[in-house]
C-alpha cells in the first residue's frame, strides 16, 4: 500500500501576545504560578485587528505553497477545520481559496472545498478525509490542503479566559510524504456529551470539571479501540505522544492515565511493583469507591517515580513547548503539538526517521481519536523550514488596556474600531465588508 500522510506543514500564530504571569495574573489578583505551573501556560496569542481565521489560515497556506513551489493546479481539495466560523453556509475554505488565487497563478475551480466541524477534533477529521481521498484514488495525482484555524476566545471573566489563543496550521497531504505517514488503523471514543457548547454564540459555554472528565474518558476509549485493531501499545515503541492541548495541565493528566494503561501487564509494571506495588485490578475490589481510591493512590505514587518522570520528559513534555507560549488553538492544537515534538527532535539532533508517533485528538461533544504516524526521512528539512520562533519573538506584547480593546474588537456583539498594534507585511489582511455582509481580504506586500 502506498504511504499517505503529511508532506509539509506550516504554522501561523496571531500577531499579538498576552503575558499571563506578568499581565493577566496581576489584573486577576492571582498567583502567577496558577498559570505557569497549574495550567502550564506562559502566554496566549491573539489576532490583531486585521487578523481573523481566514487571514491566519491563508497565511499559513500561502507560506506552505510558496516554500514548496506549489500552484493551485497541484491541489485537488481544500478542507478547513474551525469552530470559529462566521457563516453557516459559505465555508471558510472558499475565502482561503480566494485569497490564495490573488497571489498565485491559476485557480482552484476544480478543487473540492469544505469545512469540518466537530469542536477541536475537526482538524484531525479533515486530515483523515484527505488521506482517505488519496487512498481511494480520487486525487488524480494532486495533494490536499488541510487547514486548522481558530480564534479560541472566551467571554471576559470566564474561567477559560486564561487558556485563549489564536493561530492556524496548514498541512499538505500527499502520497509518499516527506514528514509523517499516517497509519490506516484508528481508534475512537465517542459519546453524546455537553461539556463544551457554542449554541449560536461566539463564546463557549463550558463545564470545566466535566470537560476534563469527558476528555480523559474518551481518550481511554479511543486507546482501547486503537489497540483492538493495531495491537497493544508499548511505551518503548513510541517516540512522542502529541495530545490535543487545551492547556498543558490537562495533558499531564492524560499522559499519566495513558502510561498506566500501556504499562499494565508489562515488564515495566513488574519493575515498578517493588517500589509502588502493582496496579489495582477492579475485579479484586467488592466496592467501586475502594477501587478508585486505590487507583488514585497508585497514580500518585507512579507520578513520583523516576521511570515515569523520564518517560514523560522525553515523550510528552516536548509536545507542549509551543502551546505554553500560544494557548489553545482548538482545531490546530494537536497539530501544533506534533510540530513542537518534531522541533524538539531537530534541536536536540535526535534520529527520528522510522520512529512512531501516537496522536491523541479530541473534540468536545465528544470524540477522541488515536492513530499512529511514522516519521519520514525528510522530516528534518520540513521542520527546519519553519519560522515559528521568529513569529513568537516578533509578537506585539499587549498591555491590559490593549487586551481589553482587542478582545472587544473581536467580539461579534460589539462594534469597535481600533488601530492595529502591528504592521502587516507579506500577509493577508481583513479589508472590510462587501455589499452582502461578506468579509473582504487583500494581500499586503
Amino acid at each position: 500500500m502506498t504511504a499517505v500522510g503529511i508532506d509539509a506543514i506550516e504554522v501561523w500564530t496571531g500577531n499579538l501576545k498576552l503575558d499571563l504571569p506578568g499581565t493577566f495574573a496581576p489584573q486577576k489578583g492571582e498567583d502567577p504560578e496558577k498559570y505557569t505551573k497549574g495550567l502550564g501556560l506562559n502566554a496566549s496569542s491573539f489576532p490583531d485587528s486585521y487578523e481573523d481565521i481566514v487571514t491566519m489560515g491563508a497565511n499559513a497556506a500561502y507560506r506552505l505553497m510558496d516554500r514548496k513551489g506549489l500552484e493551485p493546479k497541484d491541489i485537488g481539495r481544500i478542507d478547513v477545520a474551525t469552530e470559529s466560523a462566521f457563516d453557516n453556509s459559505k465555508p471558510v475554505s472558499t475565502y482561503v481559496a480566494g485569497c490564495l488565487e490573488g497571489v498565485f497563478d491559476g485557480d482552484f475551480h476544480h478543487a473540492n472545498k469544505g469545512e469540518r466541524k466537530f469542536a477541536c477534533i475537526a482538524g484531525t477529521q479533515s486530515l483523515d478525509d484527505a488521506c482517505n481521498w488519496i487512498r481511494a484514488g480520487r486525487n488524480r495525482g494532486r495533494g490536499a490542503l488541510v487547514i486548522a484555524t481558530d480564534t479560541a476566545l472566551y467571554a471576559r471573566g470566564d474561567a477559560g479566559e486564561a487558556t485563549q489563543g489564536a493561530g492556524a496550521v496548514a498541512m499538505y497531504i500527499t502520497e509518499n510524504p516527506s514528514l509523517v505517514e499516517l497509519s490506516t488503523e484508528q481508534g475512537y471514543g465517542s459519546a453524546d456529551e455537553t461539556d463544551f457548547l457554542k449554541p449560536n454564540q461566539q463564546f463557549p459555554s463550558v463545564d470545566g470539571k466535566r470537560s476534563v472528565q469527558v476528555y480523559l474518558a474518551r481518550m481511554r476509549e479511543a486507546l482501547e479501540d486503537y489497540e483492538s485493531v493495531a495491537g497493544d501499545v508499548h511505551p518503548d515503541d513510541i517516540a512522542f505522544i502529541p495530545f490535543h492541548t487545551p492547556f498543558p495541565g490537562m495533558v499531564r493528566k492524560a499522559g499519566m492515565l495513558g502510561y498506566r494503561h500501556i504499562t499494565r501487564d508489562t515488564a515495566i509494571e513488574d519493575d515498578l511493583a517493588a517500589e509502588i506495588g502493582r496496579q489495582p485490578r477492579e475485579e479484586a475490589f467488592d466496592d467501586e469507591a475502594a477501587y478508585h481510591d486505590a487507583l488514585r493512590e497508585y497514580m500518585s505514587a507512579l507520578k513520583g517515580t523516576d521511570r515515569y518522570a523520564d518517560w514523560y520528559g522525553s515523550t510528552i513534555d516536548p509536545t507542549l513547548t509551543l502551546s505554553r507560549e500560544v494557548g489553545n488553538w482548538y482545531t490546530g492544537s494537536v497539530h501544533l503539538a506534533r510540530v513542537s515534538a518534531l522541533k524538539h527532535g531537530l534541536e536536540n539532533e535526535l534520529e527520528l526517521a522510522g520512529e512512531r508517533v501516537l496522536v491523541g485528538s479530541y473534540g468536545s461533544g465528544a470524540q477522541a481519536e488515536i492513530h499512529a504516524e511514522t516519521i519520514q526521512d525528510g522530516w528534518r528539512e520540513e521542520i527546519a523550514a519553519l519560522n515559528i520562533d521568529e513569529q513568537l519573538a516578533s509578537r506585539y506584547e499587549l498591555t491590559w488596556a490593549d487586551y481589553e480593546e482587542i478582545h472587544d474588537a473581536h467580539n461579534h456583539d460589539m462594534d469597535v474600531d481600533i488601530e492595529p498594534r502591528t504592521t502587516p507585511e507579506a500577509e493577508f489582511v481583513f479589508d472590510g465588508w462587501g455589499p452582502m455582509g461578506e468579509r473582504k481580504y487583500r494581500f499586503v506586500d
